[in-house]
Formats: C-alpha cells, structure tokens, sequence
C-alpha cells in the first residue's frame, strides 16, 4: 500500500514512446472511482516543447482499468479534461504512472458543454503510428463512454465522478 502524500511521477507518451507530459505529483487517496493525485499552481511540467509551470491547481483521477484519465482544474482552467489513453499502468511501488496519450479529449469548459477534442490529431497519427484497431476500437468506444458522462443534463454537471465527487479531492490542492 502506498501512503497517501506520496509522489507520484506522472508519465505520459505518445504512441512512438515520445514524451508528451511529465511532471510530479501528490497522491491524495483513492474512493471509488480511483486514485486521486493533486498537482498545484507552479509545479513543472515537461512536455515536448520543454517546461512550463502548471497555470493552475488540479486533480487527476486515474481509473482503475480504463483508457481514460481526468483531469478537474481549478478556477480559470477546464472543469473537466479527460484524456483518452492506453490503461494507466503503475509501478511496483506506486511511484509512478505511466500511460501512452491516444490524442482524444472529452473537455467541458467551467460552465460550458461537453466536446471531443483532437480528432484530427488522433486520424493523422493513427495512420503515422499505426495504432492497431484494438487500439482504435477502445479509442473510440472510450470517447463515446466520456462524452455520455460528462455532458451535463439539466442543471447537473454529468454522471460521478464528473458531477461533483472532484471537489473535495481540489480542495486539498487549493
């Protein structure tokens, strides 16, 4: 078992095992939707065009078992930005998570609707890398299962833990 506050190296690749983010995070606990690692305003990120520091506070939800990883930010950023992914795999340790990024994003603006992102990106390097139709397959029915969820309806904000169950793990970062 991994203790809670614990760092966590946050590893994501593209397909041809290039770097598309890196950066350290804190474990926070886990609930039933997965595990939750908090990220604060500051912190460095490396990604392919160098490092940045992350322009606000967020949580990332990491799944148990899907092709799929959230991410839920603080004010001014995205309420909700789910990447579509191959299964976030752990360490031995639970140091580190590392995923390959499969460019769609299910992203709902503070206050706005649910869209897909990065369609034209997932087209273009499916052919350049050659991702299997397994892998187009999950791609794909993944997308779909997101937008289901955390499309609002009415005055709610979508299905947990897209709805509200966030919150409290934002309120640890800040």
């Amino acid at each position: 078992m991994v203790e809670e506050s614990a760092s966590v190296l946050v590893d994501v690749r593209k397909y041809d095992g290039s770097l598309s983010a890196r950066w350290t995070a804190v474990r926070l606990g886990e609930d039933e939707h997965g595990v939750w690692l908090g990220t604060a305003q500051g912190v460095p990120v490396s990604s392919s065009t160098g490092v940045e520091s992350s322009r606000f506070a967020y949580v990332v939800l990491v799944p148990r078992g899907g092709w799929w990883t959230a991410t839920f930010c603080a004010d001014p950023g995205p309420e909700v930005y789910c990447d579509v992914c191959t299964v976030p795999d752990w360490s031995a340790d639970g140091t580190v998570v590392s995923m390959v990024d499969l460019d769609l994003d299910v992203v709902r603006p503070r206050g706005g609707e649910a869209h897909v992102e990065d369609e034209d990106q997932f087209a273009e390097r499916r052919m350049r890398y050659g991702y299997p139709d397994g892998v187009v397959e999950a791609a794909r029915q993944t997308c779909e299962w997101l937008m289901e969820r955390v499309r609002r309806e009415g005055d709610g904000g979508g299905d947990e833990p897209f709805a509200s169950a966030y919150r409290y793990w934002l309120g640890l970062v800040g």
